[in-house]
């Protein structure tokens, strides 16, 4: 036990661990990198992490930075869930649903997302902006990253949906945010606390920076790069650090408690799955769709199906024939009313007689079940192995204007074709946001040369086409060295000011989002990759 523990173990009450199972576990997260952290804190309670923050900060004070780093479930596919100092890790203790409304839920960060789906699902509600990842995922990671999904299309991301916060800042103060009244603000700033200097200077940050602010966002439909500062003022001058916070990956302000808005959850709904013979025409039929505001309009390529097929045959049997079509859409629609949905559907039909090569409509739950099986194929592929190469997230969440998503997929088949690497293609199709993992070997070297190769590649093309970097998975380590680019060298000043304002001593998941270079990414690739750590429990305490 290191004395910097011992000491923490004096002002905490739950537990603090330092043995080398344990460290070890918190080293990885979904991302293809490796940083080992010095101690893991399983806090009780709100106090216990206000307590551990502002024992971090009393060493800063001193001189001496204590990294810290907000966990769930380690899902993060880009690394924001690393730290080399202390993980506070919220599953372990602080994940419980706090209160239920009939149209808003509070939840502590460690909360599973798909436990508490299903107890909302039983008071006829829901949330709909669920990533895939929602088995394993927790509320405060959805929250940290701005989490996205299949029906964000018509419902928007998480950010969309968090109404208030409880956080943590840097000095330990507690503070709730909420959309404040000019009159609100102005009391706010009047104070005397770290929270309203934050007020002061991220009001003048933005008042100072208008235009600048207002033109800074990729023209796209969803976007979890960046800080979203833009949102936090609005024309009425109204104020919320709340939109500010999401996304942010634990980089201003910890976060304890989540309120968010709920949608009323209609179990009914039809399902189309069409297929055709051209990404083009499929292009052609996505943009007549979009209009008629399906909730989902997801897709995947055949190269994803023949690689299905390859590795799990089982999986597509019964549902899909060889040869498979070049492109496969699955539209969903889910209006309460059935009158509605099918006048919707009647039209969706009408479009794909003309363009789709053929296509099945079904509102029977058992059959829709069996069709996204199509689509949810994509897990497979992720979980295979070809050799000691596996699927690497390094390229996995770019977001084109929906106008130059063709563009956007010959161009990324070609940068596969280039490294001889197996494609497979799999997304929101509404939105513009494809998903990819190339299979590399991080053992074998050429190939670790080839993952920066490859990102700079990719991520230079979804800027060249106005896309963004990270529709809904956010910046972590991975992504973080191409802001300056992505946004421009004005805008991402404000966002290094932003994290100044927010975390003076830098102590707050240093190395995520801001202030990262790819050299310093070389040092924490991984050796090999798992996801290993999903089918585990948390590590047992030692206490």
């Amino acid at each position: 036990m290191s004395k910097l523990a011992q000491l923490l173990r004096q002002y905490v009450d739950g537990e603090v661990l330092t043995d080398d199972e344990t460290l070890n576990y918190f080293s990885t997260d979904g991302s293809v990198f490796e940083v080992m952290p010095k101690l893991a804190v399983y806090p009780l309670n709100t106090t216990d992490v206000r307590k551990a923050v502002r024992f971090a900060w009393q060493l800063a004070e001193k001189g001496k930075v204590l990294p810290i780093t907000a966990r769930g479930s380690g899902t993060d596919q880009a690394g924001g869930a690393l730290g080399e100092g202390m993980v506070l890790v919220f599953p372990a203790h602080m994940n419980k649903l706090l209160e239920i409304n009939k149209d808003n839920v509070t939840v502590q960060p460690g909360e599973n997302y798909a436990a508490l789906q299903k107890v909302l699902k039983t008071h006829g509600r829901f949330l709909p902006p669920y990533p895939s990842s929602i088995d394993y995922s927790t509320i405060g990671g959805a929250v940290a990253n701005n989490a996205a999904g299949e029906l964000t299309l018509k419902y928007g991301a998480t950010r969309d949906f968090v109404e208030s916060l409880q956080v943590v800042l840097a000095n330990g103060e507690l503070i709730t945010t909420r959309r404040l009244s000019k009159r609100e603000l102005n009391k706010k700033m009047g104070e005397t606390s770290f929270e309203a200097e934050i007020y002061r200077q991220v009001d003048a940050l933005i008042s100072e920076n208008q235009e600048l602010l207002a033109s800074s966002n990729p023209d796209v439909s969803k976007n979890s790069a960046g800080y979203a500062l833009s949102q936090v003022k609005d024309s009425k001058g109204s104020f919320d650090l709340t939109p500010l916070i999401v996304g942010s990956q634990g980089t201003l302000g910890l976060v304890t408690e989540v309120t968010l808005r709920t949608e009323e959850y209609t179990p009914q709904n039809s399902l189309i799955a069409a297929y055709f013979d051209s990404v083009e025409t499929a292009n052609q039929a996505v943009e007549e769709l979009n209009q008629l505001g399906p909730a989902a309009l997801e897709f995947v390529d055949k190269h994803l199906l023949d690689m299905v097929q390859d590795s799990q045959p089982n999986q597509l049997k019964g549902l899909i024939e060889e040869p498979f079509p070049q492109f496969v859409l699955l539209a969903e629609f889910d209006e309460a009313s059935s009158s509605k949905r099918k006048r919707l559907v009647k039209k969706a039909k009408k479009i794909l007689n003309d363009k789709a090569t053929e296509y099945q409509v079904t509102d029977d739950e058992h059959e829709q079940e069996l069709l996204w099986k199509l689509r949810r194929s994509a897990a497979a592929v992720v979980s295979r192995s070809k050799g000691k190469a596996k699927a690497l997230p390094i390229v996995e969440d770019g977001i084109v204007p929906k106008e130059h998503f063709v563009e956007f997929i010959h161009e990324v088949y070609k940068i596969y074709d280039k490294y001889g690497l197996e494609v497979a293609l799999w997304g929101h199709a509404g939105d513009g946001n494809i998903h990819m993992q190339p299979f590399l070997d991080l053992g074998n070297t050429g190939d670790r040369q080839q993952v920066f190769r490859i990102m700079d590649e990719y991520y230079g093309l979804v800027m060249k086409l106005g896309g963004s970097t990270s529709g809904e998975h956010n910046d972590g380590r991975l992504r973080a060295p191409y802001l300056e680019q992505l946004f421009g060298d004005d805008v991402y000043r404000l966002f290094v000011k932003t994290k100044e304002i927010f975390d003076p001593f830098n102590m707050l998941n240093p190395g995520v989002k801001i202030g990262v270079s790819k050299r310093d990414l070389t040092p924490i690739l991984r050796k090999s990759y798992s996801m290993a750590h999903l089918s585990d429990k948390l590590p047992r305490s030692h206490r």
